[in-house]
């Protein structure tokens, strides 16, 4: 694991256990601290003890007697009271991102990359991974992608570490001076934790204001808050790089990259390898070899001529437009626990839709929207609208599960509904 000198004998409050803040406190006890952690769930609490490590609950205890207090991104920093407590007491309210960039000055010579912007981050931090990967250059993931970053080993000399970073990860973060920063894209999400959607994009921002002026940057321009802060960012010159609309890829060669979205994704990608000094062979080779992620336009089979897609990740319809820009000829499945009554964010798609199929509990709700714009069937089951779909489908066509809804209708999440999707087109003769 990753660990600093530099905590030894220090006391940290640490709130929430989830992945990341279990592997900080691990982090924490074999670098020496005293570190006293909670979570409300008795699961997440099981097993952490240790000699140095107490389990209390930290809302009964003075904060001011600890050296930082440490939350788990989950924990709402604008309204969760230990927060307002920590900054009344002036102790530092930090993040796992924020001990890994402390760590950094004992780590084998490295470098960071860190990718933050409202969607796209997952496939670009995994497709930059793959590209300096297939250089065969040392390197890992970490941070919001699912991986927590202190919990790994540390990379030898000349590797590279790739970090998704959310708004939130930024936000209990002081000192993380990447070595190549990027910006996909700022669009309206998050505002229950912000004042207002400006506070929303000043959280992206810092991720450069933490950044060395000589450090580059890669900003995507496509929106009107991230192209702000492209000009704030216009004094570094050459070490500013920005990725404007209107440019033209041939994505034929990059089966897992495909869509307007993914475009820009992967220019992103080609210029914060080329920054890194990644071989323009190793670059082609890696964007050619993408899988892609599970459950984000994965192509999970080809039958018959038919292309099936898992998109299941798509929860909404705003995350779901993009598949539909995506492919022609599609056999589209949506449905589950809607968070939206309207689909209205995916009509540009509408086009490339040959026919509908609708489950869960919007099922019926989005067949009547859906109603007189394509063909629709209520399938209510996802087993159902597979056979369904894939006995309409033609040769070069596909058949596409992107729900725009929540899962839990009848899911557990969206990665068991994109496993059920699996199944049932395997199930296909």
């Amino acid at each position: 694991m990753i660990t600093s000198s530099t905590w030894r004998g220090k006391r940290f409050a640490v709130l929430g256990l989830a992945r990341s803040g279990a592997a900080t406190v691990r982090a924490l006890d074999a670098a020496g601290a005293e570190v006293v952690a909670w979570d409300n769930d008795g699961v997440r609490r099981a097993g952490i003890e240790t000699s140095n490590v107490a389990v209390s609950n930290l809302d009964e205890m003075p904060i001011a007697d600890f050296d930082a207090l440490v939350l788990s991104p989950g924990v709402p920093l604008n309204t969760h009271p230990i927060a307002a407590k920590a900054r009344a007491a002036g102790v530092p309210i930090i993040g796992d991102i924020e001990l890994f960039a402390q760590a950094r000055a004992e780590l084998p010579p490295h470098k960071v990359v860190g990718i933050t912007g409202t969607n796209g981050k997952s496939t670009t931090t995994a497709l930059i991974k793959h590209i300096i990967e297939t250089a065969d250059v040392p390197v890992l993931m970490g941070g919001n992608i699912g991986l927590p970053i202190l919990e790994q080993a540390p990379l030898l000399e000349g590797g590279v570490y790739v970090l998704e970073l959310s708004s939130y990860q930024i936000d209990l973060t002081q000192s993380l001076d990447c070595d190549v920063a990027v910006l996909l894209n700022i669009t309206p999400d998050h505002l229950d934790r912000y004042d207002g959607f400006d506070a929303y994009a000043a959280a992206k921002a810092r991720l450069f204001e933490m950044q060395s002026p000589q450090h580059d940057a890669i900003v995507s321009i496509f929106d009107a808050p991230s192209a702000a802060i492209a000009r704030s960012l216009s004094g570094r010159g050459e070490h500013l790089t920005k990725i404007a609309p209107g440019f033209c890829m041939d994505q034929s060669r990059w089966p897992s990259l495909q869509g307007p979205h993914n475009a820009q994704n992967a220019l992103a990608a080609i210029n914060a390898c080329e920054a890194l000094g990644i071989p323009n062979s190793a670059i082609d080779a890696g964007l050619a070899s993408f899988r892609g992620l599970p459950h984000r336009m994965e192509t999970v089979a080809v039958k018959n001529g038919v292309r099936f897609v898992n998109d299941s990740k798509a929860t909404n319809p705003e995350s779901a437009a993009p598949a539909l820009a995506a492919f022609d000829g599609i056999h589209w499945i949506l449905g589950g626990q809607a968070k939206s009554p309207s689909l209205e964010a995916c009509r540009p798609g509408f086009g490339h839709v040959r026919a509908a199929y609708t489950i869960g509990a919007a099922g019926q709700q989005f067949r009547d929207l859906l109603t007189g714009t394509m063909p629709v069937t209520y399938c209510e089951t996802l087993e159902r609208a597979v056979v369904s779909a894939a006995g309409a489908a033609q040769t070069g066509e596909t058949v596409l599960l992107s729900p725009a809804c929540a899962s839990f209708d009848q899911f557990r999440d969206f990665e068991a509904r994109g496993d059920a999707f699996r199944v049932a087109v395997e199930a296909l003769p």
